[in-house]
């Protein structure tokens, strides 16, 4: 397959970490979308959503949208400046020496060891709450098709399955999108349904999150269940912009999302592989392209639990178990595949493009220098 997309016959480490610096622009906006689309991405999103309503998912794309949309401009530099650079470790070494080359290669491990970490929690958590394996067998399992496929193709290989991953993720969005308003329910209902749950006190939620549909049996907690007035919101309601958390994690989420792209070596490897003219619009493609996926996925899944008042704890929606929990009520064991499966494209796509920045690194900035 890498061959029929232009391959070379022999891979030497040139074209193993730069994918040949030849990718137009459509393979580079699908990567940058599947880069981005983190196990956060489908999980936590649809999380905020639960929190803070319809504010949550607009502050958590467009906070990250941001950043791939300003690093084009950078991915421009980049091809001007350093056309022959492997890593970013490298222009920082050319530029200020070795003690700034050392603490930015210190940021760039530590900002793949995060992301990775983060990738094989979230996806190990959401397989144990699905199918009931063992998390910590499930986070030891799911790297291994990841490094296979990477150590044999390189850049390209990620390239070309990145694109694949992004076209399953958003056939499954896609699908979840119809299902919740167009097959099961409609804009109105869901509208009218959020409405309804912040209209509720604390007895009538006492009794809705009961065993037996009295306040005696309730398991209602404040705070823990999405009932009532949304504390922060105007009018606490699910259904505005004017939301104090919302716009709190936008800023956290603006500012913390700068560092883990520009000292994410997996992005400065996907503008090396680029052609100077495709760099800039890969990367504006790609940002705009990703914006759809946390902010669909989680005013679909997202406000669909809330609306459906289903029984998920705050605690529950901080492991990120609110898109799973939504798929599986409206499609049963199908929803739950589904969402296993977009999973698990987001984690072997990312999971892949941190390999490859770790191993170029190492052997440029580690091996090679010193």
């Amino acid at each position: 397959m890498e061959k029929y997309f232009g391959g070379h016959g022999s891979m030497t480490s040139e074209h193993f970490n730069t994918a040949g610096r030849m990718v137009k622009t459509g393979l580079t906006a699908s990567v940058i979308v599947s880069q981005w689309t983190w196990a956060a991405t489908l999980l936590q999103s649809s999380n905020v959503a639960w929190q803070f309503g319809v504010s949550g998912p607009f502050w958590y794309a467009s906070g990250a949208t941001i950043q791939v949309l300003l690093f084009g401009v950078l991915a421009i530099s980049l091809k001007q400046v350093a056309p022959s650079a492997h890593t970013m470790c490298e222009i920082v070494r050319a530029r200020w020496g070795k003690a700034a080359h050392l603490t930015f290669l210190f940021f760039a491990f530590c900002a793949n060891i995060i992301v990775t970490s983060m990738l094989l929690l979230g996806g190990a958590a959401t397989v144990e709450a699905l199918t009931g394996m063992d998390y910590r067998l499930a986070a030891f399992l799911i790297p291994w098709g990841v490094i296979l496929y990477t150590s044999a193709g390189g850049l390209k290989a990620t390239f070309l399955a990145s694109y694949l991953h992004t076209a399953v993720i958003f056939a499954v969005l896609i699908t979840m999108i119809l299902v919740v308003y167009i097959k099961e329910y409609g804009s109105d209902q869901i509208y009218a349904y959020l409405e309804q749950n912040t209209s509720y006190n604390t007895t009538e939620c006492q009794i809705i999150y009961s065993t037996n549909s009295t306040v005696e049996g309730t398991f209602y907690e404040q705070g823990k269940y999405s009932c009532g007035p949304v504390p922060g919101n105007a009018q606490g309601s699910y259904l505005t912009m004017l939301s104090e958390g919302g716009l709190m994690f936008g800023i956290i989420n603006i500012v913390g999302n700068f560092g883990t792209v520009f000292v994410d070596q997996s992005y400065w490897q996907s503008a090396i592989a680029a052609r100077p003219a495709s760099a800039a619009r890969g990367y504006l493609l790609g940002g705009l392209c990703w914006f759809a996926i946390p902010f669909s996925l989680a005013t679909s899944l997202g406000l669909t639990s809330t609306a459906l008042m289903l029984p998920i704890t705050s605690s529950e929606a901080g492991a990120g178990l609110v898109p799973p929990a939504v798929a599986t009520y409206l499609l049963g064991r199908g929803g739950s595949v589904a969402i296993l499966v977009m999973l698990f494209m987001a984690i072997v796509s990312t999971g892949s493009a941190e390999s490859i920045a770790v191993s170029s690194l190492i052997a440029y900035d580690v091996y090679r220098t010193y």
